[in-house]
C-alpha cells in the first residue's frame, strides 16, 4: 500500500523526499493509481496548512509544480481508464462573478481543487451569468464556485444563480460562494448551497459533493 509519508512530504513541499518515495513505491510494485490517490491526499493537506496559515501562496504554487512532476512519472504507467479516473475524478466550474476582476482567491481554490484531482474549468474574472450557464451545460460539473471580493457584486451572484435556474440546470448541481465579500447570508439569499470562509472550506465541500474522501 502507498506510504502516508508520501502525502506528508507533499504537504510540506519536500520535493526531493517526494520523488524519492515515489520511485521507491514504484519499484516496490505499488499500483500507480494508489500512489496518485495518496498524492492527492497530500495536496489536500497542503491546502489545509494554507488555511491554518502554516504556509503561503508560493507553497501552493510549488505544490502544484510537484504534482506536475509526479504526473509525468505516473501518467505513462496508468491505463487509459485509470488515468481518466485518477486525474479527473470530478469536474468543478469556478469563476469570479461579473463586474469583479479579483482573482487571487479564485486561483487558490483552483490550485487546491486541481491538486485534489478535480478537472477545473476556470472561467476567469468578470464572468457573466451566461458564461457560467454555458460551462455547466458543456462540462456537467459536480460543483460550481462563485468568487467575489466586492460587496457591490452581490447582485451578480444572485443573477448567476437565477440564470442557472432559468436554464433548467439547478437540479442536482451544488453551488458554493466564497471570497472576502461573501457570507452565509449572501449564500442563503442567493440560493447557494454553501459558503466557504476559506479556500480549504470550499475544497472540503467540493470533495464531499463529489464523493472524494481525502482521509
Amino acid at each position: 500500500m502507498a506510504d502516508h509519508c508520501l502525502a506528508e512530504a507533499i504537504a510540506v513541499c519536500d520535493e526531493p523526499r517526494v520523488m524519492e518515495l515515489l520511485q521507491s513505491q514504484l519499484e516496490g510494485g505499488v499500483p500507480p493509481a494508489e500512489i496518485l490517490a495518496e498524492c492527492n491526499r497530500g495536496m489536500i493537506e497542503l491546502g489545509n496548512r494554507f488555511s491554518r496559515e502554516e504556509c503561503f501562496l508560493p507553497d501552493l504554487m510549488f505544490g502544484g509544480m510537484i504534482m506536475k512532476n509526479i504526473m509525468a512519472e505516473l501518467g505513462p504507467r496508468l491505463g487509459p481508464g485509470e488515468q481518466a479516473a485518477a486525474s479527473h475524478r470530478a469536474t468543478a466550474v469556478i469563476g469570479t462573478v461579473q463586474h469583479d476582476v479579483h482573482d487571487i482567491g479564485k486561483d487558490i481554490v483552483v490550485m487546491m481543487l486541481q491538486g485534489a484531482g478535480f478537472q477545473v474549468v476556470d472561467l476567469g474574472v468578470d464572468a457573466p451569468p451566461e458564461k457560467f450557464v454555458q460551462a455547466i451545460r458543456e462540462h456537467q460539473p459536480a460543483v460550481v464556485g462563485m468568487s467575489l471580493l466586492l460587496t457591490t457584486c452581490y447582485s451578480s451572484v444572485v443573477a448567476t444563480v437565477e440564470a442557472i435556474c432559468a436554464a433548467g440546470l439547478r437540479e442536482g448541481l451544488s453551488l458554493m460562494v466564497g471570497g472576502a465579500a461573501a457570507s452565509e447570508l449572501l449564500a442563503e439569499k442567493a440560493g447557494c448551497d454553501f459558503y466557504g470562509r476559506t479556500a480549504a472550506d470550499g475544497l472540503r465541500f467540493a470533495c464531499q459533493v463529489a464523493g472524494i474522501h481525502p482521509a
